[in-house]
Parts: C-alpha cells; structure tokens; sequence
C-alpha cells in the first residue's frame, strides 16, 4: 500500500505496516502549569506577544474542522478518518491516524489546561520541558515545540504550541512512520500543519 505523501511536508507517513499509534508525544504536552502570581502576568517575561488574538470558538466545537479534507489527504492519503474528541484531558481535539501504518498521524488540540498561553509552556523551560525549540511564527502568531524529552530522532514525534491569543494555545502534534524516523525533521512537518491550521482558523471556516 503506497500512502500519498506531500514532499513539503517531509512524508509524515509511508509503508510500515502496524498498529495505528497516537501521534501526540509521549512527553506530555498539554501538561502546562499554574497561573503566575501577582495576577495576569500574561504575557510574561521573553514570551512573544500576539498581536491579533484568533476567536476558536467554531474549532473548539468541531475540532476536526481544523485541517480541510483535502489538506488531509496531501498530507496522509487517501482513506483517513478523523477523530474527534470534545472531552479529551488537554482540551477538545481532532486526530487523524493512517491505516495499516505504523504510529503515522497528526493530532491537534485546543488546549483548555490553563489560560495563560504560551506563557504556560515557557515557565516550564528547562525544567519539565527539555525540549525547548521557538519556531518560525505564521502571520504574527508565535509558536514553540516542546517536550519533556526530544523525540525528534528517536521516535519520529513532535508537538507545536501555536499561539492563538496570549492566552491561549493550540497544540499541534505528528507522528512520523517509524521508516522516515531520523531521515525527515518531524518539527518542520508540524509547523507547517501548524501553519495550515491557522490559515483555516483566519479563513473562521
């Protein structure tokens, strides 16, 4: 079975036949922390700001509506189910896996631990997050990858926090197949399903 694959999206998927996986690291990425002292503290000190705060009111409700069908496809193949989760821990989420495919998919999460944003996760670097990574921002939206550990390499995984007020998050994870684990940047695929996920919240589909 030949899974249809962006090249620019470094192949998050191909022909490793397993057990489907969930693709959101297992370093626990919508574990955030409590809210700063003092009162809003939001943003807090080296935290980017957003300068156009993103209404996910829609998104929340239909978390699967965060990537288009087509955007799916190009990005996994053809034949994938989304699965959406509205009481999920971290928040209401959607998750995309590929069938007959080892671990290969994307999840994204609208995350509901705290309202403090980004702020949440840069107070934890160092410290719970080891892995500690600021991306490119899209459009003025700041986002980080991030972990308890790297997983980059070794089992083909990253999470981005995409900024979409200063007070709150939505957490794009993939999960690379286990064939493309080490060959293909996993971060770089997630920021640029990061980025597909804001045009469509821009566009209020």
């Amino acid at each position: 079975m030949t899974v249809v694959i962006s090249a620019s999206l470094l192949a998050l998927a191909a022909c490793t036949p397993t057990n489907q996986g969930n693709p959101m690291p297992s370093g626990g990425t919508t574990t955030q922390t409590s809210p700063p002292s003092g009162g809003d503290g939001v943003p807090g000190p080296g935290v980017p700001k957003v300068k156009d705060s993103l209404d996910t009111t829609h998104f929340k409700q239909a978390p699967c509506d965060s990537l288009t069908a087509d955007q799916v496809e190009d990005l996994l193949g053809t034949s994938i189910t989304a699965k959406p989760d509205l009481n999920g821990q971290g928040g209401p989420s959607c998750s995309w896996d590929v069938p007959n495919v080892s671990q290969a998919g994307i999840s994204v999460i609208y995350n509901n631990v705290d309202k403090i944003g980004l702020t949440g996760i840069y107070a934890k670097k160092d410290t719970t997050f080891q892995f500690f990574m600021p991306m490119e921002p899209v459009s003025g939206h700041p986002m980080v990858a991030y972990g308890m550990i790297d997983e980059r390499n070794t089992r083909g995984r990253c999470a981005i926090a995409l900024a979409t007020s200063d007070h709150d998050v939505i957490d794009v994870s993939i999960a690379q197949s286990e064939e493309n684990i080490g060959h293909k940047d996993p971060c770089a695929a997630a920021h640029d399903v990061a980025a597909k996920v804001l045009g469509n919240l821009k566009a209020g589909k």
